[in-house]
């Protein structure tokens, strides 16, 4: 689906439904927004799907993270139809 990233705020993207708290931890009916391809694979390379369920389960937790805050930094500069390559964090590795 094309449209607004909710968290970037890029326009037109490509944009795909995440469940703010994680379908496995009891998220499937709940709330969801529209992401774009890159910020969604960013989000599950930062955080497990525990830390997203326990803490991070909001746009603005989400943005007031430091590296989420580096990355939309950058990504807002991107071109919208620029195909990101996303890297699993070296703070997620170590676990």
């Amino acid at each position: 689906m094309e449209g607004t990233c909710e968290l970037c705020f890029r326009t037109p993207v490509k944009t795909t439904e995440h469940h703010l708290i994680p379908r496995q931890h009891g998220g499937a009916m709940g709330v969801t927004v529209w992401l774009c391809g890159a910020c969604h694979r960013q989000i599950h390379a930062l955080f497990t799907n525990e830390e997203l369920a326990n803490f991070y389960h909001t746009l603005e937790r989400l943005r007031e993270h430091p590296d989420m805050e580096k990355y939309l930094s950058w990504i807002k500069k991107q071109d919208p139809q620029k195909e990101v390559t996303t890297r699993k964090s070296n703070r997620r590795r170590r676990r």
